[in-house]
């Protein structure tokens, strides 16, 4: 069950599997859970206690460059979400590896 790319489809499965849920139920709190976290995020950073933060963040225009054929291109403006572990994720992550 556990690889490098987990897709919505693993999460619900194992959040049934675990929780004895039908898959359509874990389907909708795995969606209703992603799109709350995502309107949260396009109003204010997210601080999930124990866990992390969201943070978005604004990347201005600059000029990137095809590295095969070195032609450069414009990159547009843009917004980016980035994530802080907690110091207790971190430590519980280290502890068990």
């Amino acid at each position: 069950m556990y690889k490098n790319n987990l897709g919505k489809h693993d999460l619900t499965k194992n959040l049934s599997l675990k929780t004895g849920l039908s898959s359509n139920i874990s389907k909708k709190l795995i969606n209703d859970l992603i799109n709350s976290l995502i309107e949260i995020i396009k109003i204010e950073n997210l601080n999930l206690k124990n866990i992390g933060s969201f943070k978005k963040r604004f990347k201005k225009e600059r000029i990137g460059r095809n590295p095969k054929t070195k032609e450069e291109f414009k990159i547009s403006p843009r917004y980016i979400i980035s994530f802080s572990p907690s110091k207790n994720l971190v430590n519980f992550i280290n502890k068990y590896l």
